[in-house]
């Protein structure tokens, strides 16, 4: 589902260049869990960021479900984005002016892909029921990550990219949030990564790769 290919990356610092990827390699099946793990600035969520599209590489390839980015102009690697993939990041950004409902159909409704059933078991399942009306300011932060992860799988994405989505959640609110989040990806049957600084969280994937200097690695229990 999705493959990363001898992908590289720097930026510029005032120090010179900071190789932040050099030649990372990385396949995802389709319906496979992976976190990605590593102390911070280590590079994960530039990772995550080119395998969405929301930045481009040095060099390498990122292929989502065969189609390389690199041959996308950029109204298509939006479509892309749009319409195969979910994103849940540490904050919700969520739309404070809409209410649970129309932020949870949000992106489906952009990628043409709107299914109101769909919609109505997710809102049953994320515990939002009978809060359709609520505002994002009117809910725990429990319940604002469960919408934001909602209004990823609203469209049934075919790959998950999760950047620290428990990050901003306290342990028990976590756990719960993590359970309910890998129940919603079986279900979908999606490819999820997920970037993580918790062993804990990374437990229940599938897989855990550690990103050290700038390669992949097997994470060490």
């Amino acid at each position: 589902m999705l493959a990363l290919q001898r992908l590289r990356k720097t930026f510029s610092t005032p120090q010179g260049k900071l190789q932040v990827l050099g030649g990372v390699d990385l396949h995802l099946a389709r319906g496979e869990s992976l976190a990605l793990m590593g102390e911070s600035g280590s590079g994960k969520s530039t990772l995550l960021h080119l395998a969405a599209g929301l930045d481009t590489p040095d060099s390498g390839q990122v292929v989502i479900d065969g189609q390389s980015l690199s041959e996308l102009n950029e109204t298509q690697c939006a479509l892309l984005r749009r319409q195969q993939l979910g994103l849940v990041f540490q904050q919700f950004h969520l739309v404070p002016s809409l209410n649970v409902a129309d932020n949870l159909s949000l992106q489906a409704r952009l990628a043409n892909k709107e299914d109101p059933g769909w919609s109505r078991h997710l809102i049953e399942r994320l515990g939002l029921a009978g809060r359709e009306a609520h505002y994002p300011e009117q809910l725990s932060g429990g319940q604002q990550q469960r919408l934001a992860i909602g209004r990823a799988l609203a469209v049934r994405p075919s790959l998950l990219l999760a950047d620290e989505p428990t990050g901003n959640l306290d342990e028990q609110t976590a756990g719960r949030v993590l359970e309910l989040l890998l129940e919603l990806v079986k279900e979908t049957r999606c490819a999820m990564l997920m970037v993580t600084h918790s062993g804990r969280v990374a437990a229940p994937l599938d897989r855990s790769l550690r990103l050290h200097r700038g390669q992949l690695q097997d994470a060490v229990a």
